[in-house]
């Protein structure tokens, strides 16, 4: 009766400790730099300008590879900041991407600063 409960208790710490390792594993964090975004009626229809036409020269590609290559359109230099460095790790199919804010950020800043 002892065998069986240890035995039981040994399957359940075991379970537990290869569902927590899975979790740990899958999780990644991105370091990247943070640039403020302020979701403006303005700001929205500036990138989504931009981002059309981009989307028009990216029409040959599909999923992550579109939307790299739109955003390199968009704005290079913010590309370059935000993901370059990470190159491994870009982007995955379905992945909610935690730097679209920030790249939003850094493409606004920097149109607003080449048009003065």
């Amino acid at each position: 009766m002892f065998n069986v409960k240890l035995m039981s208790f040994n399957i359940s710490y075991l379970l537990i400790l290869i569902i927590y390792s899975g979790e740990v594993i899958a999780k990644v964090t991105y370091v990247f730099p943070e640039f403020p975004y302020k979701e403006t009626n303005k700001n929205e229809v500036i990138y989504r300008e931009v981002e059309g036409v981009c989307e028009r020269g990216c029409l040959d590609k599909n999923g992550v590879a579109k939307t790299i290559c739109v955003r390199q359109c968009v704005s290079p230099s913010c590309f370059r900041d935000l993901y370059q460095h990470d190159m491994v790790r870009l982007l995955e199919e379905g992945e909610v991407d935690v730097r679209l804010n920030s790249f939003k950020g850094c493409f606004v800043q920097r149109y607003n600063k080449f048009r003065t």
